[in-house]
């Protein structure tokens, strides 16, 4: 595996961590009905993953220049 795959993978983590953390600022509860708990942890995976892309993305370009 090339270097720049292993740093593009370090990036998508770390780009993921960070958008866990900053959506737990949001209380997704009140936007979502009651009583839908898996709703609301799916949908808050989902924002996760697509924050952390557009993040991870946006680094990379910006590192390879």
């Amino acid at each position: 595996m090339p270097v720049e795959r292993i740093i593009d993978i370090i990036v998508y983590l770390i780009s993921f961590g960070i958008a866990l953390y900053a959506l737990n600022g949001i209380d997704f509860a009140r936007f979502m009905r009651k009583g839908r708990v898996y709703e609301i942890q799916v949908l808050y995976i989902i924002l996760s993953m697509v924050i952390a892309y557009l993040l991870g993305s946006f680094i990379i370009v910006l590192i390879r220049g």
